[in-house]
């Protein structure tokens, strides 16, 4: 990339505060230029682009409030030799599109992916995080899933909160006895999953630890806790 971060946080923080925006989603794109055919990106132009527009909750503001329902994809995650998994690649979506619009045309609001080995991968874009006996539990980032922004918050707001939290393989019948269950992502930000597969996670409702890590995390985007201000940048 032929910018350094400081320039592109710049470039973000010039386009949210030219377009006006109070409030919206931000995507910087990295792609290669058109000065070379083929399949090799060796010599050819890197370019980058920051898109912006003003968007509600990706999940829908009941599915914050009152949890989403899901179900698990019949498709599996990349393997990491198949895709880079680290990075989130703009072809990576195609698997996505296919896991998210299966659960919607079967009635739910989101799917999620297994990894090649059966082990609980992440949403079709988010990460997914559940709680039981007090623990929170994500899958390793072996798991062929994203190392999202927003997962590493969830980290930071839990040691914050004195909520244990750990790293580590889960498998699906795991999903379904947890006490909670949530999904993190950008454009997500922290929504609770109340039911997987006609399952009821919980009581079937926000669960209290999420409604606790969603509290907090809404204080900091809106800049009303000070102790994360270091996560954020003046328009």
């Amino acid at each position: 990339i032929p910018f350094s971060k400081k320039e592109i946080i710049t470039a973000i923080l010039q386009v949210v505060k030219k377009n006006k925006l109070k409030e919206c989603y931000i995507r910087p794109i990295v792609f290669l230029g058109h000065n070379q055919m083929g399949l090799n990106p060796n010599g050819v132009d890197v370019r980058v682009a920051i898109a912006a527009w003003p968007w509600g909750a990706y999940l829908g503001d009941e599915g914050i409030n009152h949890g989403i329902r899901v179900r698990i994809s019949s498709f599996t995650r990349h393997h990491v030799n198949i895709t880079m998994t680290r990075a989130k690649a703009c072809g990576y979506y195609v698997n996505s599109i296919l896991a998210k619009s299966e659960a919607v045309r079967d009635g739910y609001d989101e799917a999620i992916l297994l990894d090649p080995q059966g082990y609980v991968s992440e949403g079709s874009g988010e990460n997914i995080f559940l709680l039981s006996k007090g623990r929170l539990k994500t899958p390793s980032l072996s798991c062929s899933n994203l190392e999202g922004i927003t997962r590493d918050a969830v980290f930071e707001i839990a040691k914050h909160l004195k909520v244990e939290i750990e790293e580590g393989f889960i498998t699906r019948d795991e999903l379904y006895i947890a006490d909670e269950v949530f999904l993190t992502g950008t454009a997500a930000e922290i929504t609770p999953v109340r039911e997987i597969d006609n399952r009821a996670i919980g009581n079937g409702k926000r669960g209290k630890t999420t409604a606790r890590i969603q509290k907090t995390f809404f204080e900091i985007v809106h800049g009303s806790h000070s102790k994360f201000n270091k996560w954020l940048s003046e328009v």
